[in-house]
This record gives structure tokens, sequence and C-alpha cells, in this order.
């Protein structure tokens, strides 16, 4: 009966192990992924930002390179109702 004994609690500190072993993995993947999920996110926002100052500096530059009458024609054609060639 003890030697039983001794042998079930030999396979019960086993699979205690195991399941701590599991467990200690499956936490660590998790965290894992969890970082690259993070910077993934903080690559693509930090690409987008870099797009949108891009734009901006575009923009800034065409319209330092037009009179004020070419960008009042520009945003008139651009922003009011009905007007251009879309037909707002």
């Amino acid at each position: 009966m003890r030697a039983w004994f001794e042998r079930f609690t030999g396979m019960a500190m086993a699979a205690l192990a195991a399941t701590i072993v599991l467990l200690l993995a499956y936490l660590r993947g998790r965290s894992e992924g969890r970082s690259a999920e993070r910077e993934q996110r903080d690559t693509q926002i930090n690409r987008q930002a870099d797009r949108a100052r891009q734009e901006a500096r575009d923009v800034q530059d065409h319209t330092a390179r037009m009179d004020d009458a070419a960008i009042a024609d520009e945003l008139k054609r651009d922003w009011v109702r009905g007007a251009g060639p879309r037909g707002r």
C-alpha cells in the first residue's frame, strides 16, 4: 500500500510540474504576443504620422508656390457647395 501511495505521489508531482511548465509557457507566449502587438501598433501609428507630416509638408510647399488669388480659387473650387467638376 505504501509503495502504491509513493508511486501516486510521484506521478502527482510530475503532473503538477508539467502543469506548471505549461502554464508558464502559456503566460510567456501571451506576454510576448502582447508586446509584439504593441510594437506593431506603434509602428503603424508612426507610419501614419509620417505620412500625415509628409502630406502637410506637401500642401505647405504647394501653397507656398501659389499666389493668393490661386489659393482663393482652389479653396472656392474645392470647398464651395455645388462648385467644381464634382458638382457637390
